[in-house]
């Protein structure tokens, strides 16, 4: 990581196998390294969260049989991990948004 670099601050979650496949684990190592050198996604890799808050988004990460979503803060220092899970329906399930709000109160206290 160079000095220009934003940390990657894990609130909640992790990128392992299992549960994603190794593929997907690269593919989320290559898209938050991307995220690092403040590089911005956009579809089909990421995209905006305003239900969450202003700066949130969301990484698009398809696996074998699953398809991983990563959200994600972008603060002026560093890259915010707020919540890392299986997405089964097309919406987002509301006790991720309420939560993931509530991990992005309680840092920017």
């Amino acid at each position: 990581m160079s000095e220009n670099d934003k940390p990657l601050v894990w609130v909640r979650g992790e990128v392992k196998t299992p549960p994603f496949s190794a593929v997907a684990r690269v593919k989320a190592g290559f898209l938050l390294r991307k995220l690092q050198k403040v590089d911005l996604l956009e579809m089909p890799d990421s995209r905006p969260m305003p239900t969450i808050g202003k700066s949130c988004h969301e990484l698009r990460i398809k696996d074998q049989n699953k398809t991983w979503r990563i959200i994600y803060f972008i603060d002026k220092d560093a890259i915010l991990i707020l919540e890392i899970f299986a997405k089964k329906t097309q919406k987002t399930p509301q006790d991720v948004i309420d939560m993931c709000k509530k991990r992005l109160a309680r840092y920017k206290k």
